[in-house]
């Protein structure tokens, strides 16, 4: 299957959708997940485009990595939690939705189930306010 340039991340790299900032560098954007699974759930994906981690060009691993690293710190810290469930799917027999390469950074504690995935978007004002707490955590 080939990479489909209006996936909706693609359109958030490109600026006609809006999402929630929370990090970017060069090679990557992270942002909120508007369907979270848990308080802080965010995204990161490469700007280089790649249906999944199948097909990503290796170059772009490094740095998409790197900014998990950094922004599942971040996470953590900003909302006390205990671990960070870092997830990623690859084609939609192993559970893909969207199909541009992305992370999924989930701040855990113990005894707290996520939410289920119910396909309805979280208020734009709470996930503002969590994005602000991010980026606190990571200095910015």
């Amino acid at each position: 299957m080939s990479y489909d340039t209006n996936n909706i991340f693609a359109k958030i790299l490109r600026g006609e959708i809006p999402c929630h900032k929370v990090y970017e560098d060069e090679h990557t954007l992270a942002f909120m997940d508007v369907m979270p699974q848990a308080d802080g759930h965010t995204l990161v994906i490469p700007k280089m485009p790649s249906r999944n981690l199948l097909d990503a060009d290796p170059r772009a691993l490094g740095a998409l990595m790197a900014a998990v690293q950094k922004v599942a710190n971040a996470a953590k810290q900003a909302f006390g939690a205990e671990g960070v469930l870092i997830q990623q799917f690859n084609e939609s027999a192993a559970g893909q939705t969207v199909f541009h390469l992305h992370v999924h950074i989930l701040p855990r504690h113990g005894g707290v189930a996520l939410r289920p995935h119910t396909g309805k978007m979280a208020d734009h004002a709470m996930l503002a306010e969590q994005a602000a707490r991010i980026r606190a955590a990571l200095g910015g």
